[in-house]
């Protein structure tokens, strides 16, 4: 059955690039649930940058199953009328497994949010090496986001011994590894602070409660959580007040609700911004296409600053942004080939204003 379904979803999306013609067509292959609000917002922003720069785009969700998105990469590549463009992330490591899908096709490559380790590419090769179709990567800023969270904590305690948890996403996610390393190269500058777990909680908020709620009696004296999305940050919220626990929390996302809790004070340190990540790769690949090759503008591998700390007033203005229909960003100025006289940098300023 699901194969099933993933053969009719490219066959429909073969038939749209047929009729379309002419524009650049893209298929990004989305690592998370159709239902994760993360990702399902991560593809609209998406969408309305395709729009905009009149490329033809599909989503295909992974469902986070690595077999479901191996397949999705072999029907695509098999396809009679292959994309342009495949946008892929290495979730669970799967990206050496899609650049041998279309090794040797006229599709051309792209690593989105998260992009091959060092580990893999010492056997796979950089982009533009070994694979050549492979032309580049946009990733966040996650280490520094991971920092900036610790940091602002550690502010907070003024020097004051401090005991803290932290929750990470799954471990064989490059992200998760990265904001989590941010946190300790934080940590290694503030000996008041002891981190005396690191979870992977898989990025559920159902995963956090259960660890949180086993977790938790252990450490009576605990004050700070730190945790690399969201949705476990509320799994951990819900374990402390039913423990009784009053807790400080420092959070990553642009959920409604997360954005609510750091208006409301229940979120201490929140960092957001990576949600308009896709758009801007959208935008490169867009240049590429069009013979302005991003490589000369900062790098065939760059990553984006888009994660920066917001406080209540810039959370609920962005909040009051992301709840209209359509968001208000012109992907259009970030194009270099659209403004040969000098592009602005992909980001979300107009959203917090």
């Amino acid at each position: 059955m699901i194969r099933w379904l993933l053969g009719l979803s490219v066959m429909l999306w073969a038939a749209l690039a047929t009729a379309a013609g002419n524009p650049v067509t893209v298929v990004f292959i989305n690592p998370g649930y159709s239902s994760e609000p993360f990702w399902v917002d991560y593809s609209r922003f998406m969408r309305e940058a395709a729009e905009q720069l009149g490329m033809q785009f599909e989503v295909l969700y992974g469902e986070r199953d690595i077999t479901r998105m191996q397949q999705m990469a072999r029907q695509i590549s098999r396809s009679t009328s292959p994309p342009d463009y495949l946008l892929f992330t290495n979730e669970q490591f799967v990206g050496p497994q899609i650049l041998r899908a279309f090794e040797g096709g006229r599709t051309r490559l792209f690593a989105l949010h998260s992009t091959l380790s060092p580990e893999q590419q010492k056997r796979t090769g950089g982009s533009r090496e070994r694979y050549t179709n492979w032309i580049g990567s946009l990733v966040p800023n996650d280490e520094e986001a991971g920092y900036l969270l610790a940091r602002a904590l550690v502010a907070q305690a003024d020097g004051k011994p401090v005991q803290m948890l932290a929750f990470t996403g799954v471990k064989q996610t490059p992200s998760a590894t990265l904001r989590l390393d941010g946190l300790r190269r934080a940590l290694a500058d503030a000996p008041n602070v002891h981190l005396e777990q690191a979870l992977y909680g898989e990025w559920q908020q159902r995963r956090a409660y259960e660890q949180s709620r086993a977790l938790l009696p252990r450490y009576p004296d605990l004050q700070w959580i730190w945790s690399a999305n969201d949705e476990m940050t509320f799994g951990v919220m819900q374990a402390a007040q039913e423990l009784g626990r009053s807790l400080r929390y420092a959070s990553m996302n642009n959920s409604a609700r997360v954005l609510q809790a750091r208006i409301d004070g229940r979120i201490d340190v929140l960092a957001s911004g990576h949600f308009l990540l896709g758009g801007c790769a959208l935008v490169m690949i867009y240049d590429h296409a069009n013979d302005v090759d991003f490589a000369e503008r900062g790098g065939k591998d760059q990553i984006a600053r888009l994660l920066r700390l917001i406080d209540a007033e810039q959370a609920r203005t962005l909040a009051q942004h992301l709840q209209r229909r359509r968001i208000d960003v012109d992907f259009t100025r970030f194009s270099a080939a659209l403004n040969p006289a000098g592009a602005g940098a992909c980001s979300i300023d107009s959203l917090l204003q």
